[in-house]
């Protein structure tokens, strides 16, 4: 029997072609031409991410998506960690795989098989994965019913994954099937094992780093780059976190069902507290040495601000009058903003600020003068004055926050003596299981949307849309310096996406289809279907999700 045709529109190439009705996006993508320089990783069928075996039965509009896509990177990421954990299956079928998070540009693993992994244990594993690779294997894809898909999981000691599945309430359950293994990944897979073309699984202080190709060149691995200070603040909320038998998702979803909503929130919230109030001391001590300014600097959402409030309430326990200063009232005019490579205002630009005013007040501060603090008008786009007067007192210490506190060329013309350096970030410890984290990025971006629609009258399309170019900025301006830092301070919580949830659920679902920031929409979506939610009233007035979610004590 002949299959009708359907009419398929190619935006790689923007051209219409009539293939066979019950293609999938593999054969398409051979009738198109093969338009992308890399393989393909997935596609965008009618604005959401499909995998490559997707069949079509009706006419679509679709777009190729390769590794330079960040969508296509997370799948090849995730085929990858599939590979992984088979390939630690098949060597050590004893063992315990733990993917926990990004770090060094790569993906921080712990391997236990009695012991902690060794070279030799590595050695081993990434053989192993090297065979999966050249055999080019598929990857099938099971879809069952929720209920057999937990006593699956459980049958095989898969514990975390029956978990979360569990709670997360779902009808029907996919999970996918390499060579008789069985796992589960959140979001799709390459169809087979030889679409990983390059990785690397080397030894990474007490545990191991999966490398992955670099984003913008797949045919090269990318470049190591330490990372310890960040590793010691992962491994301190991990530690947090199993003494509390909450190692994830699934485990977080079972405490809230058990009424624990309060108890989990009082401690992340505590400890967070305990972590700046341990910050402010140690500043104190500085101070005793010389210190009269603390730099705060992190990535888009954060949390800067709420953490920078919080840091002076602390500071002033310990007999120092803060003095706050925001980069963001030092913006050049708009007009003299630099401009990016599509002609765009280039507002994550370390020269958008005015660095020789800037430098100059903070000079003229430190003399002991009094200075006219300026303001800067979002609106007009001007610097402004307001009478806004400052002047340091005998005990006081300047306060400093942006995403640029941390470059040096920021304070170039001050002494390093004079500063106490922090690097703030929502590194995301809890994962989905013991096989899925969730990206940092995620839960900024999450933070971020909400913020951006309640208090400054963007939507979450204009903000997906922009959030690319705000990525690129914060790894030229950022991410470099991160490790200059004398302490890092972690702002994301166990519960946040649980509380985050019923903010962000309405806000994305307003993204039309027709949106081409509709992928990412529904993907979040998706991800936010893992957690339980946790009443919006249970949230301390004083936690730093309410610089994102409002209704809280200090005033921004």
């Amino acid at each position: 029997m002949k299959m009708d045709a359907i009419t398929i529109y190619c935006k790689n190439t923007g051209k219409y072609y009539d293939v066979p009705s019950g293609s999938t996006l593999l054969d398409i993508y051979k009738v198109v031409g093969e338009p992308l320089p890399h393989l393909p990783m997935n596609a965008q069928v009618n604005n959401k991410t499909e995998d490559l075996t997707f069949i079509c039965w009706q006419p679509k509009d679709i777009k190729f998506v390769d590794y330079t896509n960040l969508s296509g990177m997370r799948t090849y990421v995730r085929s990858l960690c599939f590979i992984l954990s088979k390939a630690v299956h098949d060597v050590y079928p004893e063992a315990t795989l733990n993917l926990e998070h990004s770090i060094s540009r790569g993906y921080y693993c712990t391997i236990h098989n009695g012991k902690p992994a060794d070279a030799e244990m590595l050695a081993e594993i990434k053989q192993r994965m090297q065979e999966l690779v050249a055999a080019d294997l598929p990857f099938k894809q099971h879809t069952v019913q929720t209920e057999k898909a937990i006593e699956l999981f459980h049958a095989i000691g898969m514990d975390d994954k029956a978990n979360l599945i569990k709670t997360c309430g779902m009808l029907y359950t996919s999970y996918h099937e390499l060579d008789g293994y069985i796992n589960y990944f959140y979001g799709g897979l390459v169809p087979s094992t030889g679409y990983i073309r390059l990785f690397d699984l080397e030894p990474y202080i007490d545990g191991a780093l999966l490398r992955v190709p670099m984003q913008s060149d797949p045919t090269q691995l990318a470049p190591k780059v330490w990372q310890k200070k960040m590793y010691e603040v992962y491994k301190e909320h991990l530690t947090l976190q199993h003494a509390l038998g909450l190692n994830n998702v699934g485990d977080l979803n079972l405490a809230l069902k058990k009424g624990y909503a309060s108890e989990v929130i009082m401690i992340s919230e505590a400890m967070q507290e305990k972590q700046i109030a341990r910050i402010a001391d140690e500043i104190a001590e500085q101070y005793k040495k010389g210190v009269r300014m603390v730099l705060i600097a992190g990535p888009s959402s954060s949390g800067k601000t709420t953490t920078c409030k919080r840091l002076e309430i602390q500071l002033a326990t310990n007999l120092l009058h803060p003095i706050g200063i925001s980069l963001d009232d030092y913006f050049v005019n708009r007009e003299d903003t630099p401009k990016d490579e599509n002609g765009e205002y280039d507002f994550e630009s370390l020269y958008a600020l005015d660095l020789p005013y800037f430098n100059a007040d903070l000079q003229r501060l430190i003399a002991g003068e009094e200075i006219d603090m300026p303001t800067f008008d979002f609106e007009t786009g001007k610097r402004v004055y307001r009478g806004k007067k400052m002047k340091l007192q005998e005990n006081s210490i300047i306060v400093i926050e942006g995403i640029h506190a941390l470059n040096p060329e920021l304070t170039a013309n001050l002494d390093d003596s004079l500063k106490y350096r922090i690097y703030v970030s929502a590194l995301t410890s809890i994962s989905l299981d013991n096989h899925n984290w969730i990206p940092t990025t995620d839960n900024r971006l999450l933070r971020r949307i909400i913020r951006d629609y309640r208090f400054r009258g963007y939507s979450a399309e204009e903000t997906i849309l922009r959030w690319p170019s705000v990525r690129r900025g914060e790894d030229k301006w950022i991410f470099p310096y991160q490790e200059y830092a004398d302490a890092m301070f972690n702002s994301a919580m166990l519960y946040e996406l649980a509380a985050l949830r019923a903010y962000a659920e309405p806000i994305l679902a307003n993204v039309q289809e027709s949106s081409p920031a509709n992928a990412e929409a529904y993907r979040l979506l998706r991800f936010l279907r893992y957690f339980n939610y946790i009443p919006q009233e249970d949230l301390p007035k004083t936690s730093l999700l309410r610089e994102f979610v409002g209704g809280g004590s200090f005033q921004y």
